[in-house]
């Protein structure tokens, strides 16, 4: 039964990005005037599609910033902010989930020391944990969310981290789209602003003791 509800988790997802592709779907949700236009002609229809395929987009490794950037040149600085950041943590989730139901045995077998070292770091204090790596520049949010699912990690600490470490880029960008989308200089402003702080807060923890923890996840 276990491995029914496996082969019906991978095909239902399969089917999903065959469709989105398709449909030229990833195309055009990193398009910020198809976007704008879809959503003014379709509303709601066109904001829970743009979820679903932002969700699938930051899923399979696509950059959370573009559909950031795009959301907010499309609705807004908060309102691109906040969808996007709903976007991408659906993306973690997916990505989280398909590695914990379907692919974590090959991922151990693969990634068997790696994996051990990021589950030691996590593993206590997850969602802190996991905010700091997710403000560091380092690493891949896809490999991320992957070795996560592979582990033992608590899902709701590590899902709470990753969206409170999403969130100040997902700002920086939606502002700075809707700045360029508004020729708003007001919008552009937050967003260099957020990007100062954001860049500071980086800093400071790259120099931290987790910084060094992080790097060895990489050797």
């Amino acid at each position: 039964m276990k491995r029914r509800y496996k082969a019906m988790f991978i095909v239902f997802i399969l089917l999903v990005l065959m469709f989105a592709a398709q449909q030229g779907l990833f195309e055009h949700v990193t398009d910020s005037n198809w976007v704008a236009h879809f959503i003014a002609a379709q509303g709601v229809y066109a904001l829970a599609v743009l979820l679903m395929v932002g969700a699938m987009f930051t899923a399979v490794g696509g950059p959370r910033q573009v559909i950031a950037f795009v959301f907010g040149f499309a609705l807004g600085g908060i309102y691109g902010a906040l969808l996007s950041t709903l976007a991408a943590l659906f993306g973690c989730v997916l990505a989280f989930y398909t590695a914990r139901l379907t692919i974590r045995s090959s991922l151990q077998r693969r990634f068997g020391h790696r994996l051990q070292k990021f589950e030691a770091l996590i593993i206590h204090r997850t969602w802190l944990k996991v905010l700091m790596i997710r403000l560091l520049p380092v690493g891949s949010n896809l490999l991320t969310n992957l070795f996560a699912g592979a582990t033992h990690i608590p899902a709701g600490g590590f899902m709470f981290g990753s969206v409170l470490g999403y969130l100040p880029q997902m700002l920086i960008f939606s502002f700075a789209g809707a700045g360029i989308g508004l020729s708003d200089h007001n919008q552009l402003g937050i967003s260099i602003g957020l990007f100062i702080i954001s860049s500071l807060i980086g800093a400071y923890l790259y120099r931290s003791s987790l910084r060094k923890q992080v790097d060895e996840l990489e050797n």
